[in-house]
């Protein structure tokens, strides 16, 4: 998932790719009703109801400000739901990415690595405005890394997808450093081996390097995540073979091989771009992902036929894609002051 610029060039390029691909183009955003997947065990010391006495009302005061969000700015979904993601692989889920580097400091905190330059900057602020309302209401009592998984849930429903219960009791951790970034997330051109890896390293499978994947069924990619498929696909001087020739004709268009507009960007999910869908596994048996690291999902013998069973049953999808969030919900929890804080400003550690 990656930040939405909506640069003229941008949509110019929205224009030639829909026009190029000649494939169905939806606006909609779904509404689907709330459903209650039936939820995995997450770590013990999580639950639904942990501030069930000292904020009953933190669910809603979340979501003033995520519904608020999605209506003035759509692209805060697909970031948001990014942004939690490189906070749970990097340090576990302890809003460590929310923290701001230390002026004169020589380490950067996680929100300056390179790997997190193009998170989009509404992403944070939704998440900071949440946190001021929440403080409002519950002072000192809320930590920034709960407020992050509410409003992750918020925004994978506002677009269409499952809704589930989020467990809380996360504390907010107290190491963020930029130089841990890079080697715990996946990269565009990863291998089916490099991911698993990673994953296994998390403590999630290959069950679930496939559901969590399909979150780019939603969001967009800069040209620099995946030009290196157009032109030299690992050094033939040739595009990737495992590239439908319409989605390599529009994604030229938009990307030269040197001296493009940074700011481009092309959707992950070509034919649903808006919704939270199965049609991301769809489009990798048609040959039109976008990354190399989606695509060949659909070509290694071990994930293969998740992905057809997923673009087969929408139903499927969802309820793992469910139960996947809260397993990685739990990934690295921080727990007790040893470990943790409660920070009144999510960009600074607790005085």
């Amino acid at each position: 998932m990656s930040s939405f610029s909506t640069s003229s060039a941008t949509i110019f390029m929205f224009h030639c790719f829909f026009f190029f691909l000649n494939l169905p183009f939806s606006n909609s955003l779904p509404k689907s009703p709330p459903i209650n997947a039936t939820l995995r065990r997450a770590p013990r010391q999580l639950s639904v109801n942990y501030y069930a006495k000292s904020c009953p009302q933190i669910e809603s005061l979340v979501g003033s400000v995520t519904s608020n969000m999605f209506k003035e700015s759509p692209a805060s979904g697909p970031a948001t739901i990014r942004l939690f993601f490189h906070d749970c692989f990097v340090e576990g889920c302890d809003g460590s990415i929310l923290i701001s580097s230390k002026a004169g400091s020589k380490e950067l905190a996680e929100k300056d690595a390179e790997d997190n330059k193009d998170l989009a900057k509404e992403a944070f602020a939704g998440i900071y405005k949440a946190k001021a309302v929440v403080e409002s209401k519950c002072p000192g009592v809320v930590s920034c890394a709960d407020i992050l998984a509410i409003a992750t849930r918020d925004f994978v429903h506002f677009v269409g997808g499952p809704y589930y219960q989020v467990k809380k009791g996360r504390w907010d951790g107290k190491i963020s450093k930029a130089s841990r970034v890079h080697s715990n997330l996946p990269q565009s051109n990863s291998t089916v081996d490099q991911l698993l890896k990673l994953f296994s390293s998390k403590g999630l499978n290959q069950e679930d390097l496939v559901v969590l994947s399909g979150a780019h069924t939603i969001g967009f990619a800069h040209c620099k995540q995946f030009v290196n498929r157009l032109y030299n696909y690992k050094g033939t001087k040739k595009p990737d073979p495992n590239m439908d020739p319409r989605l390599f004709k529009a994604l030229k268009m938009s990307c030269p091989q040197f001296g493009g507009n940074i700011d481009i960007v092309a959707p992950f999910d070509v034919t649903t771009p808006f919704s939270f869908d199965n049609a991301y596994y769809g489009n990798l048996e048609a040959k039109l992902g976008l990354l190399a690291s989606d695509q060949a999902l659909s070509l290694d013998h071990r994930t293969k036929s998740l992905v057809q069973d997923l673009a087969k049953d929408k139903h499927k999808f969802f309820k793992a894609f469910a139960d996947a969030m809260e397993k990685m919900g739990g990934i690295g929890v921080k727990r007790g002051r040893k470990h943790g804080e409660f920070r009144k400003d999510c960009t600074m550690h607790h005085m």
